[in-house]
């Protein structure tokens, strides 16, 4: 495949026509970081035909609707906008001949390699090679986070937020409260202040805020918004708009009520995988997204995922990192000029797992089936659900250790454990164990 010169714009391919059977190398189900930098690097290496599918209007995934700075940084070594890197990532895909297709839904699944595809222009089946899922991930909503009182207007999530404010120009008027005190939280906390509403507090119930101090420090003297911790949410009252809510301080048990017209729940991420589960894919117990192993294969022989599907909720830079990574696997795989349907591709290898133990909430890749294959970025991804400063890892199997590595864990933070360990995990043994060893 002859790659377009920088600069040169070849032409877009045109989208497949309403019904029929739709044939492809690579069906790409997402098209955020992971799945745009995966079709980019799949055309570079000739992986053949690539098609990416998302129910989104715009191509880019969330850094559409996230005007704050900060992009690039891993990936593309420089610094944008979230617009501006999403522009830059479909524009890309599109030059290099991936055929992205926005509006469109995965409505159906017979086996790995054939699919439904519904949007506006009708119903499609598609055949595909091998499939990457890279269906990113959402922050739980006030239901799911089971926050009891009436449902009034002015009760959202970051993502929902941001759309709003964003893509649609709304504003955002009165009091707000924005739940959580992590990366995102903040972005909110602009986000609202942006949109001409008055941020009233952050409120954790961790008994300290997990993002940067930093950011604390900017909140509390740029935005003068101060960081409730050891805070619960525990009721809203309103009617036609949301009035109140109820705090609850959970080392007292005080109960207090604070006036707001809008309040935003943020991080407690929970990826997009139902057509992971539609698939029948094992799933990741801690996650909750599909297992994989360090090629970022899943359960299924031809199935891969990538991006804030198998690791919620990292950067972008990091989703696209993941999508490039398991665009090198695919096109590898191709390469070696495996069966042409999903069903019919070679029995993958004996995983062995790797699991955790508290306080460590989980990892990934969760699986290892070939030790010579680093992980994205030769590093896994870890997540705690407790403060234990100047913890000392250990990564053990059958008993015999394999590593020891000190980290700083906190809840909601990104935590990466070097892979240099992985070639001596013995293949036919037990499962490797990663726990915390000892803390100060």
């Amino acid at each position: 495949m002859t790659v377009p010169a920088r600069g040169a714009d070849p032409p877009i391919p045109p989208a497949p026509p309403a019904g029929g059977k739709i044939v492809t190398d690579v069906l790409i189900v997402g098209a955020g970081p992971a799945g745009l930098a995966a079709a980019i690097e799949l055309r570079r290496l000739g992986a053949g035909r690539v098609l990416v599918a998302d129910r989104e209007p715009g191509a880019g995934g969330v850094p559409r609707h996230c005007a704050h700075t900060g992009y690039g940084l891993r990936d593309l070594h420089r610094v944008m906008t979230g617009p501006d890197y999403a522009r830059h990532y479909a524009r890309l895909a599109r030059q290099a001949g991936a055929e992205v297709l926005t509006g469109t839904t995965v409505t159906g699944w017979d086996d790995p390699g054939h699919v439904t595809m519904t949007s506006a222009a009708g119903v499609r089946t598609v055949s595909a090679r091998t499939l990457l899922l890279a269906t990113g991930c959402r922050e739980r909503p006030r239901s799911a986070r089971l926050v009891p009182g009436t449902r009034p207007p002015g009760v959202m999530t970051t993502g929902e937020l941001q759309q709003r404010v964003y893509l649609h120009g709304q504003g955002v008027a009165g009091r707000a409260l924005v739940v959580g005190a992590e990366h995102v939280s903040y972005s909110a906390m602009v986000t609202l202040a942006h949109a001409g509403a008055r941020v009233v507090a952050l409120v954790t119930d961790e008994p300290r805020p997990q993002s940067y101090a930093a950011f604390r420090l900017g909140a509390a003297v740029r935005w003068r918004v101060p960081v409730w911790t050891s805070t619960a949410v525990t009721g809203l009252s309103g009617r036609d708009r949301l009035a109140a809510a109820e705090l609850t301080d959970l080392r007292t048990g005080a109960v207090r009520t604070v006036a707001c017209d809008s309040i935003v729940f943020t991080g407690d991420w929970i990826p997009d995988h139902e057509l992971a589960r539609l698939a029948g894919l094992d799933m990741d117990p801690g996650s909750r997204g599909p297992a994989v192993d360090t090629a970022l294969t899943t359960s299924a022989p031809g199935v891969y995922a990538a991006g804030n599907l198998v690791h919620p909720a990292e950067t972008a830079d990091v989703a696209a990192l993941s999508g490039r990574h398991a665009a090198r696997q695919i096109a590898a795989m191709l390469g070696r000029g495996r069966p042409d349907s999903g069903a019919g591709h070679q029995a993958l290898p004996v995983p062995v797992p790797v699991q955790v133990e508290a306080p460590l909430a989980w990892i990934s890749p969760s699986v290892i089936r070939d030790p010579g294959t680093p992980p994205p970025r030769g590093r896994f991804v870890l997540r705690s659900t407790e403060f234990r400063p100047r913890a000392r890892l250990a990564v053990s199997q059958d008993g015999r250790t394999l590593a020891t590595a000190r980290l700083s864990l906190r809840p909601a933070r990104s935590l990466t454990l070097p892979a240099a360990w992985l070639p001596h995990v013995d293949r036919a043994g037990g499962p490797v164990r990663v726990h915390v060893k000892e803390w100060a």
